[in-house]
């Protein structure tokens, strides 16, 4: 009985990191990068083999952090900065203390490139976000009709959060 006790706990803690990315740490001090994302949706892609995604990570702690890189078992996941009208393959983007990377339409985006298959309105595409300095975060990402257009800002409660593993 006690073990059955302890796999239906191990199932909801890996519940919460696969939808939540929460972090084991809990200790979230002030020189450190305290992260969490919301606003997460992809417009059902027009293209069998590319899609784009749009995000917010939101840092309410008192270090910056960079995203390093998005893995994903749905295709390639790459992230694009637009600087200038101009869409350019980024190596890392900041993430500022107290302060916000925007990943939105016209703007820095996820790329996904070689999806392994289309991913339609009302399904999730998960990935997972790395970062130099905090642990990685998982996000469900929510697909949205083609014309979906986010309403101002970024829905605290649709946040998921994790703390800085350092």
């Amino acid at each position: 009985m006690r073990r059955a006790g302890t796999a239906a706990g191990a199932a909801a803690l890996g519940g919460c990191l696969l939808l939540a990315g929460c972090s084991g740490s809990g200790d979230s001090g002030g020189d450190e990068a305290e992260l969490s994302v919301g606003g997460a949706y992809m417009p059902q892609p027009v293209s069998a083999s590319m899609a784009a995604g749009f995000l917010t990570i939101t840092n309410k702690g008192g270090a910056a952090d960079d995203l390093t890189s998005v893995t994903s078992e749905a295709g390639e996941v790459t992230v694009h900065q637009t600087k200038g009208g101009t869409m350019t393959e980024a190596d890392r983007l900041p993430v500022p203390a107290h302060g916000r990377l925007v990943f939105r339409s016209g703007g820095n985006h996820l790329m996904f490139e070689k999806l392994t298959q289309r991913p339609r309105e009302g399904q999730t595409v998960s990935v997972r976000l790395h970062f130099a300095h905090s642990a990685p975060v998982t996000v469900a990402i929510p697909v949205k009709a083609a014309t979906y257009q986010p309403t101002g800002g970024t829905p605290e409660h649709a946040a998921h959060s994790a703390s800085s593993g350092h």
